[in-house]
């Protein structure tokens, strides 16, 4: 079963890839390494989902903002090679949490990332990973996330 296939029977869609809102790009190569910039949670309506872990924000919560946040890296990959199929493996997330100094489950957090990666691309889905709180990020949302992929020529 493909990627896309794999989507599918899941009961989602890829959204439409983000444009950038600043200065930079949404993806850069080195080589057959695809970096894709950070992502926010947006809604299927586009807006963005905003809050804080520990004050605002359930886990649970976050756990979703994740997620829409991995489909939206995923629509990048696809934008930049195709088909999800090429990727051969995802090396390194880096997620980031709007959190309260005294909130500790950023993993539990970043988790709804790292299972649809491995949901969606099995074994090629599973990576190293970095799950950290931050003060704050832009326009309040509550998570973002960037990824490194391995890409097959």
């Amino acid at each position: 079963m493909t990627p896309e296939e794999k989507l599918a029977s899941l009961g989602l869609t890829l959204p439409n890839s983000p444009q950038p809102m600043a200065n930079y790009v949404p993806y850069r190569w080195a080589g057959n390494l695809l970096y894709l910039s950070g992502q926010g949670p947006r809604r299927a309506d586009g807006t963005l989902c905003t809050g804080r872990l520990g004050r605002d924000t359930s886990i649970e919560e976050g756990y979703d903002h994740a997620r829409l946040t991995g489909l939206s890296l995923l629509a990048t990959a696809k934008a930049a090679i195709g088909t999800l199929g090429r990727i051969e493996a995802v090396i390194k997330l880096l997620g980031m949490v709007n959190a309260e100094p005294d909130f500790g489950d950023h993993p539990k957090v970043i988790n709804g990332c790292s299972d649809l990666f491995v949901d969606v691309l099995g074994d090629a889905g599973r990576h190293a990973r970095s799950a950290v709180g931050m003060g704050s990020l832009p326009g309040g949302i509550s998570v973002e996330i960037e990824a490194i992929l391995l890409i097959r020529p």
